[in-house]
């Protein structure tokens, strides 16, 4: 998909051919679209370079174009073996518009589209590149917030739970923020150098701007790297709690199953074929099972008390 915008007097207008100062958007472009990027002015490695998902950031400079590449959360869904991954999205800057690449849609350039931002124009080249890493430092953390709540809801499920399904659960999360944290450190590198370059050094603005977005990142890592430590120690705390859970279970099974052996044991005496005492007496098979109700009662009691039931 391709789509074209410029920021007007009127506001965010669409486009149907690139203008000086506007935006092109590319989501999963096709051969066509692809073509229509190289005939637009885009160099066909720097599209290769973003709809390649093993790209990390970093930031390329040559003669008429910079390519700054970063790596964006994406939702994959919560059926998924990673239900929160990265994927790379490339922002090329020309001298006479900027453009966006990603193979999948984001929620982060749909936040510019809907004016998020007053400041954002897309005549700002490097303003509007700000813009994405700020909102992608802040989409991190709004995906960090769902984890957590999602960790939340498998872990009362887990306290009593005797299979392993609940902590497969929890492994799909602790995968998600182990991309998550290669993807943030990847971008921390990225700004770092964005910020060496001096790139954003002509307004003021810029400057503290980037700052926030540097503070963003690192508040992104922290939350992360904490988010990982506890799911961690929750994976290796609930693994301990199952198996605790099912020897819970066969105690109490062991427990049943002797009760209910006590009146066989008792009526196997009296079921040999050899002379018993009282077996002629007419109360004797009431006897025989007022002893072994008692016996299970006994034998019950003593488990309830050893806290097997």
């Amino acid at each position: 998909m391709l789509a074209i915008y410029k920021t007007t007097p009127e506001g965010l207008e669409t486009l149907e051919s690139p203008t000086n100062g506007c935006w092109i958007k590319a989501i999963d472009p096709n051969q066509e679209e692809i073509e229509k990027l190289e005939n637009w002015g885009i160099e066909p490695e720097l599209i290769t370079y973003s709809l390649d998902q093993d790209e990390m950031a970093r930031v390329e400079r040559d003669e008429g174009y910079t390519l700054i590449l970063l790596r964006i959360p994406h939702f994959q869904g919560e059926t998924h073996d990673i239900p929160y991954n990265t994927v790379p999205m490339g922002i090329i800057i020309k001298d006479n518009l900027i453009a966006t690449i990603c193979r999948y849609e984001s929620h982060i350039t749909h936040m510019l589209t809907n004016g998020k931002y007053r400041g954002f124009k897309t005549a700002k080249r490097y303003r509007f590149v700000l813009y994405v890493l700020l909102e992608t430092a802040t989409r991190y953390l709004t995906f960090l917030r769902e984890i957590n709540k999602a960790v939340d809801q498998v872990e009362d499920q887990l306290q009593k739970s005797t299979r392993n399904r609940e902590v497969l659960e929890l492994l799909k999360y602790q995968k998600s923020l182990v991309y998550f944290t290669t993807a943030l450190h990847s971008n921390e590198v990225m700004m770092e150098r964005l910020q060496r370059m001096r790139m954003f050094n002509q307004y003021d603005e810029d400057e503290e701007l980037l700052e926030d977005v540097i503070t963003e990142n690192q508040q992104a890592i922290q939350v992360t790297n904490i988010n990982a430590e506890i799911l961690s120690g929750l994976m290796d705390a609930f693994a301990s709690i199952i198996s605790n859970n099912l020897n819970v279970v066969m105690k109490a099974l062991a427990a049943i199953t002797i009760v209910i052996n006590v009146p066989a044991f008792v009526a196997a005496f009296y079921g040999m074929n050899v002379t018993l005492p009282g077996e002629n007496h007419p109360l004797a098979f009431l006897t025989v099972f007022g002893i072994s109700i008692v016996l299970s009662g006994f034998a019950a009691l003593v488990f309830y008390k050893r806290d097997w039931f």
